[in-house]
């Protein structure tokens, strides 16, 4: 190649560049572009990168595949084989949220990955789509630097307007995705936190209007726990012997006396002479009287 100038060298040096590190930052997982949508040239850059939101496709795969497709409303899709279809671009806006709400951010479709996985928001699926998410979920993570609790279901982000049934903006227009929200599933995912709780309910920006959403999302309600089992009990806390520094023995005091008062003696009583019993005197002889002379 023959360059003209110095901007020729520059541009070219660019282009190396930008291809070095689109191969470095590319999806490590296998994705089909089978259904790559044709809605991709006309969606605009993301600016930023906050979420993740699973979703469920409620239908099955083939209807669900299509209707992305066509309409570009998701950037991946998961089906119960394990088998993962690139939509949209992942860098590129997908209109997966619709009206939605996250921390006071309107519109999540502008600073989110929206991942829709064939099946219902209250199934069970199959362990191969499980791990398939897992997969993907990981290879996004690393890549755009989010933390587990960024991970989210539709449900977390999805909002209402105020309508004859509800006067107010609320949440709990959807269930969309509901199951990952789950203990026993985001295991399965290798998620080990969520949300703690709804920050525009506490700001009051939205009301709840599903209190059994409520609780799944962000209580403990868990329905799948018998199909990908319980959470290991949490350890007992090891606890560890205080060592106290060793302390310098007092030496010990002399034992104070309690003063004595001296003890007067007194003199010996003399020795008592004992009696002796003096042996009584011969009795005198009797004489027969003397008869007086006539």
């Amino acid at each position: 190649m023959i360059f003209r100038n110095g901007r020729d060298v520059r541009r070219s040096a660019l282009a190396a560049l930008s291809l070095v590190l689109s191969a470095a930052t590319a999806l490590g997982v296998d994705a089909s572009n089978r259904y790559r949508s044709p809605r991709n040239p006309e969606r605009r850059v993301r600016a930023t990168t906050e979420l993740i939101v699973l979703h469920t496709t409620e239908a099955p795969a083939r209807s669900s595949l299509n209707k992305l497709s066509d309409r570009g409303e998701c950037h991946f899709c998961v089906t119960e084989d394990g088998s993962i279809y690139r939509i949209v671009d992942r860098d590129r806006e997908a209109f997966h949220a619709g009206r939605s709400m996250w921390n006071g951010k309107e519109d999540v479709d502008k600073f989110s990955i929206g991942i829709e996985c064939v099946g219902h928001h209250d199934k069970v699926m199959p362990l191969a789509q499980v791990r398939a998410i897992r997969a993907l979920v990981k290879e996004l993570q690393s890549m755009y630097r989010l933390g587990d609790h960024r991970v989210v279901c539709h449900s977390h982000v999805a909002y209402g307007a105020p309508n004859k049934w509800h006067r107010y903006k609320h949440r709990g227009r959807k269930r969309c995705g509901m199951l990952f929200a789950m203990p026993s599933v985001r295991r399965q995912l290798g998620l080990t936190t969520r949300p703690a709780s709804d920050l525009d309910q506490r700001a009051g920006r939205l009301r709840q209007a599903d209190p059994y959403l409520q609780k799944v999302l962000y209580g403990s309600v868990d329905t799948m726990v018998r199909a990908y089992g319980a959470p290991p009990a949490s350890p007992a806390p090891k606890l560890t012997p205080r060592i106290t520094p060793p302390q310098k023995k007092a030496s010990p005091k002399p034992a104070v006396r309690a003063p004595t008062t001296p003890v007067k003696k007194t003199a010996a009583a003399p020795p008592v002479k004992k009696a002796v019993k003096k042996a009584p005197a011969p009795a005198a002889k009797k004489t027969a009287p003397k008869k007086k002379a006539r």
